[in-house]
């Protein structure tokens, strides 16, 4: 995870508000208009009280009682008016930065997000986002207010003496801002370091959650649940102790703050005593003053407890612009030259998962295949080898180390990534079906697919009867990742989606691994008949299904030529 200063990562989640600036600043107004009607409430009681101890005021007793009313209802207004706008600010950013995050995700998938864990990410679009929700409702309004507020609240205490209004300043300007920078600095990054700790343990928890909710029958086949709760009641223990410790830092920093506040009002009305006694103001020039101040640390507070609420979010703001930063391992090509499929190749493609100066193994070396346009082309060898690897490059999921792959003697690189997406349907080893119905998880390979053709590819696939003698049929939902359905059935939804897409170009891996002797006859028979001119590649281990090839190459390890023969 990248490390930037909270000063950045606030710069950067300000950046987002410059759409809705007006109603920032609406709120702003809002918010400081209702803390100056919360403490000249109190101001005008003070007032009162002179008043009825016989002071000549400027206002009666019945204005004041007016304007206190007045005040108290336009407090509770401004209030729910200021609160009204952060949070339409806040959810409006809250839907703008998911909808970058997953854009951002679209363009790191699939190289960037191989590995990586799918608890972390979900707890990072999730509650790492939704913890954005305070900077964005709670913070930056607050420090334009606390701003303004400090500058007119100074300049009325100031209006009775300037020394007065000196010494108010120097108290918002402790509370706001001394006070949690001194804070800051003795623990030095240990807040900010348990602040990034706790979200990052917070990701890799939700991690495990997830891991041990998808694996819960094997945790209860092998009788391993104790161990796995301890696990889990282990993690979260860590946790707790890093949120006692961020907590414990809130908790010293607020009686810090409180402990000067008293310290500073007893000075207010120490020097205001001092300057009476002097004859410098009279009595309303030591209680309005001490009154004024006592009532209006509110917006320095709000301040001061910022620095330790802020913790989390910029940790959480963080990890969310590490997703919105990183760069896609293949970048989406638009613009160029339409491309009709005529036949594919690899010429002396070596290939490897990082840079084998840092240790990657060498997946594929110098390897050259062609696979002309109408053919079936097989694909054998051992596992790790490469095959899946070479049909993941003719997909451009990455770029290949040295020489080139093309498609209609173009390279890769320079089709339009739409136009490839469109030349190809690619069935992996694993087919992924979303917790909808089977009509919808097939319309993925094509969202304008009548009945007709959905029902078409299914029964290329072999899949149809099966679909029919279910209760909905094709509206019968398939469960969370598919799990009422078994790996044969899910395996032919994956193939009826690759005949639904229509490409040129057929990439299949493995297609028949989970399917019985009877059902693969019945696939490879459409694959060969029904395939309409269309190009296959095929790579699977059973010679039963490879037979169908019109050629075939095997695959071999580095550790024998690693070149296909």
């Amino acid at each position: 995870m990248k490390r930037r200063s909270g000063f950045a990562v606030m710069a950067r989640l300000i950046g987002l508000v410059k759409p809705l600036t007006g109603f920032m600043i609406l709120a702003v107004i809002m918010g400081l208009a209702g803390h100056l009607c919360a403490s000249f409430i109190t101001i005008l009681g003070g007032n009162a009280v002179l008043g009825l101890l016989g002071f000549d005021m400027a206002l009666s007793l019945k204005t004041i009682s007016a304007c206190v009313l007045v005040f108290a209802v336009m407090r509770a207004v401004l209030r729910y008016g200021e609160q009204s706008c952060n949070h339409f600010i806040a959810f409006k950013l809250l839907a703008l930065i998911r909808d970058k995050v997953f854009r951002a995700l679209r363009r790191l998938a699939p190289a960037k997000l191989e590995g990586r864990d799918k608890g972390d990410l979900i707890s990072v679009i999730t509650s790492d986002i939704e913890l954005l929700e305070v900077f964005y409702a709670h913070t930056i309004s607050p420090i334009a207010i606390a701003f303004l507020y400090t500058v007119i609240m100074c300049l009325f205490i100031g209006s009775f003496h300037p020394v007065l209004g000196l010494l108010a300043l120097l108290a918002y300007l402790t509370v706001g801002a001394a006070i949690p920078l001194i804070t800051s600095k003795l623990s030095g990054r240990g807040e900010s370091a348990a602040g990034a700790e706790f979200r990052a343990e917070s990701g890799e928890l939700s991690g495990f959650v997830l891991d041990s909710l998808r694996g819960l029958s094997e945790t209860i086949q092998y009788g391993r649940g104790e161990e796995r709760l301890a696990q889990m009641n282990k993690r979260t223990d860590a946790l707790s102790v890093i949120e006692m410790r961020l907590k414990r830092t809130a908790g010293r920093n607020m009686a810090v703050t409180n402990t000067v506040i008293l310290i500073f009002d007893l000075g207010m009305l120490l020097l205001s005593a001092m300057l009476y006694q002097e004859g410098i103001v009279d009595y309303t020039g030591v209680l309005v003053p001490t009154i004024a101040l006592f009532s209006s640390f509110g917006p320095a507070v709000a301040l001061a407890n910022l620095g330790s609420t802020l913790q989390n979010t910029f940790a959480a703001g963080n990890r969310v612009l590490d997703i919105l930063d990183e760069m896609p391992a293949v970048e989406e090509e638009a613009g160029k030259k339409e491309t009709v499929f005529d036949g594919a190749c690899a010429e002396n493609v070596s290939f490897s998962y990082g840079r084998p100066s840092d240790g990657a193994e060498v997946i594929l070396d110098r390897v050259s295949l062609r696979i002309p346009k109408g053919q079936i082309i097989g694909l054998v060898g051992k596992s790790g080898s490469g095959k899946s690897t070479l049909l993941k490059l003719f997909m451009r999921f990455w770029d290949v180390r040295s020489g080139k792959v093309e498609i209609s003697d173009r390279n890769i690189k320079e089709i339009n990534t739409a136009d490839l997406r469109n030349m190809e349907s690619f069935m992996t080893q694993e087919t992924y079906l979303f917790h909808d119905s089977i009509r919808n998880n097939l319309r993925i390979a094509k969202l304008d697919a009548s009945d007709g053709e959905i029902e078409a590819a299914c029964r290329k696939a072999s899949v149809h009867d099966f679909i029919m003698s279910l209760p909905e049929g094709y509206d019968t939902p398939v469960g969370e990742l598919g799990d009422t359905l078994s790996g044969g059935e899910r395996q032919r939804l994956g193939l009826a989606r690759a005949f639904l897409h229509d490409a040129p170009l057929l990439l299949l891996d493995e297609p028949t691994s989970n399917l019985d002797s009877l059902n693969e006859a019945v696939i490879l028979k459409s694959l060969r008949e029904e395939r309409d001119g269309k190009t296959v590649v095929l790579v699977s281990h059973r010679q039963s299904t490879i037979r169908i090839a019109d050629n075939t190459y095997k695959v071999e390890s580095l550790s024998q030529t690693g070149r296909l023969s």
